[in-house]
């Protein structure tokens, strides 16, 4: 297991967020924040967050203000993890460069096996640093032009929240740092860790980096039913069969009333959103339980492990116990694991739902 994912319970995971001229102040914030609420059972911090600068000066943001950090590079030479937050201009976004001391410290840390990250147009950063190449990123949709133009090199995909490639973790615009660092720290800790975090920073505890970027996206007016309330009723059955004719009638809407308003308030058909809760709750079943695999699609509504494993391959391209392997943390041997309250995982899908939407 890499360094940057195997932690000792003394030790906490070290991270440098390298904050260069035009950084985006909330990019620049989002990591200490998140990283900050990640705590283990006993309530001890897991992480410790440090902000740096190329000389140690005040650093102008985006929204009017300047930052004085308190180290200069000298903090990516130890940090696990080094994130680079977005920018606005800059050599990195105008001529595809980027200040030759800030790209011998990716380089330097990346070569060591750190883990490097980017918010936004961070990753144009570690582009032009030359971190990129070849691998697969994305960024801000806004900015997805002008990236390709600047590094042609780069397998840049702007339609997803975030991108982890292992050692290089990149992410979108804004809101989505906030995913990849939960991401991040799922990925460390598992999902109970990342779930109390995210109810910390008062966010949804998940979004798939494969979820689709808000792309000039109209959003529904206020006048007329919402199907919200069919939405959290659906959550809380998931493992029962739901008919399309059952959920239209609970909002009672016609079929094809309720399939376009479903499809306007979530960008899904019912079908569709209702698959992606499923395979959630499978996933968060999987993460922190010890139910078998064939329990485990009952209760998400597959029916059968065979159906769990074709869809969960088809989602995120792992068997179920593949997985569990990857994302559930090592317990105790003398801590038992039982299934979470159903009652409880409805009530926070309900709410994540209702905060997403």
């Amino acid at each position: 297991m890499r360094k940057n994912q195997a932690m000792s319970s003394s030790t906490r995971h070290t991270i440098a967020v390298l904050a260069l001229d035009g950084v985006v102040a909330l990019d620049l914030g989002t990591p200490a924040q998140v990283f900050g609420a990640a705590r283990d059972a006993a309530g001890r911090a897991l992480y410790a967050v440090t902000t740096c600068a190329v000389d140690g000066a005040p650093v102008r943001t985006t929204a009017g203000f300047q930052v004085l950090p308190d180290h200069g590079l000298e903090a990516t030479t130890t940090a696990d993890t080094v994130i680079v937050p977005g920018v606005h201009g800059g050599p990195s976004l105008t001529d595809g460069t980027v200040h030759p001391a800030v790209a011998a410290a990716l380089r330097a840390a990346h070569r060591r096996g750190a883990r490097v990250m980017s918010i936004c147009t961070g990753a144009s950063v570690l582009a032009a640093a030359g971190l990129l190449d070849g691998r697969p990123a994305t960024t801000h949709w806004w900015y997805a032009d002008l990236f390709r133009r600047l590094y042609p090199e780069v397998h840049l995909d702007p339609d997803v929240l975030f991108v982890d490639d292992g050692d290089l973790l990149t992410s979108a615009g804004v809101a989505a740092g906030i995913d990849l660092c939960l991401h991040v720290v799922r990925r460390d800790h598992g999902s109970e860790v990342a779930n109390r975090a995210a109810r910390r920073c008062v966010v949804p505890p998940w979004r798939d980096g494969g979820q689709a970027q808000y792309i000039e996206r109209p959003l529904p007016g206020p006048v007329g039913a919402s199907t919200a309330p069919t939405r959290e009723w659906m959550l809380r059955r998931l493992g029962e069969p739901l008919t399309l004719r059952a959920m239209a009638d609970h909002a009672t809407m016609s079929v094809r009333s309720f399939t376009r308003r479903f499809r306007e308030e979530t960008g899904l058909s019912p079908a569709r959103w209702l698959l992606r809760q499923r395979t959630d709750h499978a996933r968060l079943l999987l993460e922190t339980t010890d139910l078998g695999v064939d329990q485990i699609a009952r209760q998400a509504g597959f029916g059968t492990a065979a159906s769990l494993r074709q869809q969960l391959h088809s989602a995120i391209g792992v068997a179920p116990t593949t997985y569990r392997r990857t994302f559930r943390p090592p317990l105790p041997r003398d801590l038992a694991v039982v299934a979470p309250d159903s009652s409880a995982i409805a009530a926070d899908a309900a709410a994540t739902t209702a905060r997403s939407t």
